[in-house]
């Protein structure tokens, strides 16, 4: 099925990036596993080391995204999003009848199947919302990164107060609600949310648009987090709890904005002066093309019938073999990086690896720190561990939207990469976990903040960096593959080696629950060891690319490159 050709800098690019905060919303299913882990294991009758076990079954679910990377090159985003509909219905409806006892009886291997499937759904909303969304606005990839993914990190917050405040904190209305909600705001989401032929060339509102748009992420963030501290501090009557909700569906509902003011207010784009066509221009052999812009070919007689070839994915064999025949393009050759790679042709080049080994350790130290966060605050003497998950989600919330966007300023102002803020990041993090360590008063707050921040920068980092060297094109099992960093580092650090140096020191203590530093304290200073290394791995990963980006970005906006090899 071809991609929708639409006139570049239309409203229906918009229209799908609004969509897609609702359905990376969705996505953040994964993050209710708490709220009705304890139901489950108090209805089923299930140990600690059961439920953990259910809880490795959320994270596997939700970071296997191969087979949606594999299909976001094969089908639709509709047909995407419609698996991850289907997963979701089946897998929490599964966990509805065991949590609501409508069923009685399900095995244990049935619910920790039922809760890989629920939690995959999540893969494949997120997938279709970003592959797509990051090939409708190329030249601006750090910032839609951060945005999609800094809204996943909002969910959290959002379903929290959803099933606080109108679900009355009941596991079984929770599990209803994803089983049932979730699949239709994803199957109303999926009509707007289509591939449109990109503007190779900026103007002025763009910039303004995800301003707004990220203004707007930033409200929702704080105005959830204040009333959802508010509510624990005052009693709320029912009205004012669903007053609350409707006006955060409103701001959720926010950047639809952009689109409506584009409909009855439209920008003259003459005025900003000339702008690089777009390449459903490109395809058309645009007379007014000169040599001199780089996103523009000169059309030959073959070129103006192929069009864009280069970037096409629906170009077939036979047209392949004539092009070549007629001299319009050359003999396949090995891609360079900045070019379209497929994905065994990135898995066998150094930057792929270095890149992955990058972000495995600084999500995989992040994600030890989050998955025991609770334990971590009752060691250190801390009664309400809410606080420290509510304060490490807000600031994950920041880090992502703000690698997002300080990356694309100055890797469009100094054509710095992007890994030079995961150097950063990874460097602080071995602050932060040098802080944990020590155990000191007053550090525990500043240093969750900290990692917070730092490992929501590597989710905003690593994917438009993936999608810069590697290209778009097969970009879904790509950025899926480097995604497996946080599983396989949650399995490594957190239940490998976090877990057994935690039971070791309870039961020196002779009891299960461990109090005191030495808790965690080897497991922190194992951990700052492994982002100093991924420290030094992001600083020779930087230099390796730095070439790429003085090309990509010589002009100060993305230069699309023409893989001539193609």
């Amino acid at each position: 099925m071809p991609p929708q050709v639409l006139k570049a800098g239309s409203r229906p690019p918009w229209v799908g990036l609004a969509a897609a905060v609702w359905v990376q919303i969705a996505a953040g299913n994964t993050y209710n596993f708490p709220l009705y882990s304890s139901a489950l294991k108090s209805v089923m009758g299930y140990n600690q080391q059961q439920v953990t076990f259910l809880g490795v079954a959320n994270d596997i679910g939700e970071n296997i995204g191969i087979l949606p990377g594999i299909a976001c090159n094969k089908f639709p985003p509709w047909a995407v999003m419609s698996v991850g509909a289907v997963a979701c219905f089946l897998g929490y409806g599964v966990l509805w009848l065991a949590v609501s006892q409508t069923v009685q009886g399900l095995p244990y291997w049935l619910l920790w199947i039922a809760l890989c499937v629920a939690t995959n759904s999540s893969a494949w909303y997120g997938t279709a919302v970003l592959v797509t969304n990051m090939r409708n606005f190329p030249l601006s990839r750090g910032t839609v990164a951060g945005l999609l993914k800094g809204y996943i990190g909002i969910s959290a917050a959002v379903y929290t107060a959803i099933y606080s405040m109108v679900l009355d904190e009941s596991a079984s209305k929770l599990l209803l609600f994803l089983t049932l909600g979730l699949p239709v705001i994803c199957l109303v989401m999926m009509y707007f949310i289509r591939h449109c032929t990109p503007a190779s060339g900026e103007d002025s509102s763009v910039h303004v648009h995800f301003l707004f748009t990220q203004a707007a992420s930033i409200t929702l963030a704080v105005y959830i987090l204040v009333v959802t501290i508010l509510y624990d501090l005052v009693s709320f009557g029912k009205i004012l709890a669903y007053i609350i909700i409707v006006i955060m569906i409103v701001l959720m509902a926010s950047p639809l904005a952009i689109p409506v003011k584009m409909t009855f207010f439209p920008t003259d784009f003459k005025k900003f002066g000339p702008r690089g066509a777009s390449s459903d221009k490109l395809a058309e052999g645009d007379s007014d093309s000169t040599p001199a812009d780089p996103l523009l070919l000169t059309p030959s007689s073959s070129e103006a019938n192929l069009g864009n070839f280069h970037e096409s994915e629906y170009t077939s064999d036979v047209e392949y073999l004539l092009a070549v025949g007629e001299g319009a393009v050359k003999k396949k050759r090995r891609p360079r990086r900045g070019e379209e790679f497929k994905f065994h042709e990135a898995f066998i080049k150094a930057d792929f690896w270095l890149l992955w080994f990058v972000y495995f350790l600084g999500v995989g130290s992040g994600v030890t720190v989050l998955n025991n966060l609770a334990q971590i605050g009752i060691a250190l003497g801390v009664s309400d561990t809410t606080i420290l998950l509510s304060l490490f989600s807000f600031c994950n919330f920041l880090g992502r939207l703000g690698g997002g966007a300080v990356s694309e300023h100055f890797v469009r102002s100094n054509m710095i990469p992007r890994t030079i803020w995961m150097t950063l990041a990874q460097t602080i993090m071995v602050v932060a976990f040098l802080l944990y360590a020590s155990g000191l008063n007053g550090t525990l707050y500043a240093a969750t903040a900290l990692l917070g921040v730092c490992y929501g920068v590597q989710f905003s980092i690593m994917i438009p960096t993936a999608s810069e060297l590697f290209g778009l094109k097969h970009f879904g099992i790509i950025f899926n593959f480097m995604g497996l960093g946080n599983p396989i580092g949650a399995l490594l650090f957190s239940g490998l080696m976090a877990g057994k140096l935690y039971d070791a020191e309870a039961a020196k203590q002779g009891s299960s629950t461990c109090v005191g530093t030495d808790c965690f304290k080897v497991t922190f200073l194992i951990l700052a060891g492994m982002c100093g290394l991924g420290t030094l791995l992001s600083i020779i990963l930087s230099v390796r690319i730095r070439p790429v980006y003085q090309m990509l970005y010589a002009g100060g906006s993305f230069r699309i490159a023409q893989t001539s090899g193609h």
